[in-house]
């Protein structure tokens, strides 16, 4: 085990280098050193593997990939391998300074980084993290702490019209509860379309008594697709939707 006073060190010597270096299933990047702590996590193959496969099966040279809820970059930066184009938002100004920076650092010209957040219409919404913490994974447009800032927002229909999404094989939302909202938007293009759709849901950030309503709700409107498979468990069906893993914790479900 290390000692407090290595790590600290250790830190240091990322910071002075200016990156991290570390991979993401088994692709080596330059990371930011500033969550270094992560970025060791994920180059173990601890965090998600689940994902990485999912971004393996559903991208290709051919297609694009559109990540709503990007955070600091690690599906970005291993989708911008994978795919023609990457398109992704993340409007929580600390986490979109770093993935700005990984973008950077790895030379992605096959990315549109958006610092705004996916919404009803054009507007300027307060969000904040379920953690505490700006700029953690948990900024949401359902909390509006202290810490939190405002961010621009912006309707489907209109990123939609001007955004050229024909090649879109893979759609990956990860937003801490407010896809309960904009996954509505989504809809109609969803529809007729069909990319997989990989979908993070966050029913516990939610009142108690809305939860079941909420996720049944969730489980109409994407009735469309042939297929529901629950991350982690493997479970078939829309029924995993409704059941109590889903309605208690932050399960993530495919839809092809």
């Amino acid at each position: 085990m290390f000692s407090d006073a290595a790590i600290r060190l250790r830190k240091m010597a990322y910071r002075a280098r200016g990156y991290y270096a570390g991979s993401l299933n088994g692709e080596a990047f330059k990371l930011d050193p500033y969550h270094s702590k992560f970025w060791r996590k994920a180059s173990a193959g601890t965090w998600e593997p689940e994902t990485f496969a999912v971004l393996d099966a559903h991208l290709d040279a051919d297609h694009d990939y559109l990540d709503i809820g990007a955070w600091i970059g690690p599906t970005v930066l291993y989708g911008a391998r994978k795919a023609r184009r990457v398109m992704c938002f993340e409007p929580d100004p600390v986490a979109f300074r770093h993935l700005a920076w990984n973008l950077e650092l790895n030379r992605m010209t096959n990315v549109s980084a958006f610092s705004v957040a996916l919404s009803d219409g054009f507007g300027i919404a307060r969000m904040a993290s379920f953690g505490g913490e700006a700029g953690d994974s948990m900024t949401s447009l359902l909390a509006d702490g202290d810490h939190g800032s405002d961010v621009l927002t912006v309707g489907w229909d209109a990123f939609a019209a001007q955004a050229d999404l024909s090649r879109v094989s893979l759609v990956k939302m990860d937003i801490e509860g407010a896809e309960f909202s904009v996954l509505k938007q989504l809809i109609p293009w969803l529809k007729e379309h069909r990319p997989a759709l990989f979908l993070s849901t966050h029913a516990p950030f939610l009142a108690e008594e809305d939860r079941a309503v909420k996720m049944a709700e969730m489980a109409e409107l994407l009735s469309f697709y042939g297929e529901c498979r629950e991350d982690g468990t493997g479970t078939d069906g829309f029924a995993a939707l409704a059941s109590k893993r889903a309605l208690s914790g932050f399960p993530t479900f495919l839809f092809t």
